[in-house]
């Protein structure tokens, strides 16, 4: 190598070591902070190349959404029963200078303190509700629960709470056998007492139809004899009416109907006198009454 060009080398090599120590860069899913000798100078960088004094530290962090699962936390009920719950957490940084300061740009120590906060919200939630208002409430409610007093604490840390949901409860072996056969119970009470009541308003609406049955009928059998006996009477003055017009014809037309109505049947045996009024017509089809 020529000796006069190592000055040259040198000096290239000065010039990108000092771009090296005076710039960097901040990419779109990234935030960052400058800080000089600890003390933050810089936040709320743009994506892009900036320039820092050579000395000064650069801290980023990730503006996206992080999520953290967390299984087999255990929490006492009101009723001192003992949950094993699942859950995550989604969140993200929503104040560099704050979450630097709080957690000096740890995410890891970050997603601890925040699960923390989380389990303490949970445990307020849990603690101040008996195992079967867990069981028979709306998770979206425990859950907003949970959310709204996490939301609150953790805001010291710098982070913005994007989501805590439960994604299991579930009971310790021990115990579970005996909950699970007192909810059997307890949902047998409420089925027999829901029986009960159907069995009774069935039978209210047996008798209500059974008596509107029974005054229906009567009502019609009613009004049957009142048409039958106005039918009747129509009849009879029918028949009056025409025994005034001829008397003799009417006597002669039915007993042509009761001879109808007696003789003439396979089987039938009468036993009458031929001598009685019966038989006038037979003997003296021309009789007239005097």
């Amino acid at each position: 190598m020529n000796p006069r060009l190592l000055p040259v080398f040198m000096a290239v090599g000065l010039v990108l070591l000092g771009c090296t120590l005076a710039l960097f860069t901040v990419s779109e899913s990234q935030l960052a902070i400058r800080t000089e000798f600890g003390k933050i100078v810089g936040i709320n960088y743009a994506p892009g190349l900036h320039a820092k004094w050579p000395w000064d530290a650069v801290t980023k962090f990730d503006r996206r959404i992080l999520s953290q699962s967390y299984t087999g936390e255990t929490f006492l009920t009101n009723d001192n029963r003992g949950l094993i719950v699942d859950f995550y957490v989604k969140w993200r940084v929503k104040d560099p200078s704050l979450f630097y300061t709080a957690t000096g740009g740890r995410e890891e120590q970050a997603g601890q303190r925040l699960a923390e906060i989380v389990k303490d919200g949970i445990k307020s939630v849990v603690a101040q509700r008996t195992l079967q208002q867990i069981v028979s409430a709306e998770r979206a409610a425990v859950t907003g629960e949970m959310f709204s007093q996490a939301s609150l604490n953790a805001g010291a840390l710098g982070v913005e709470l994007v989501d805590v949901r439960v994604q299991r409860i579930d009971l310790p072996d021990e115990v579970a056998a005996r909950v699970y056969e007192s909810m059997k119970q307890s949902f047998a009470k409420i089925a027999s007492r829901l029986r009960a009541e159907g069995q009774s308003a069935s039978a209210g609406i047996r008798a209500t139809a059974e008596r509107q049955r029974t005054e229906i009928v009567a009502n019609a059998e009613r009004d049957a004899l009142r048409v039958r006996g106005e039918g009747d009477a129509i009849a009879a003055q029918t028949y009056a009416r025409a025994y005034s017009k001829d008397a003799e014809f009417y006597a002669f037309y039915r007993s042509l109907q009761a001879y109808d109505r007696a003789l003439g049947k396979d089987g039938d045996l009468l036993v009458v006198t031929p001598d009685g009024e019966f038989f006038k017509y037979f003997k003296d089809p021309t009789r007239r009454r005097p």
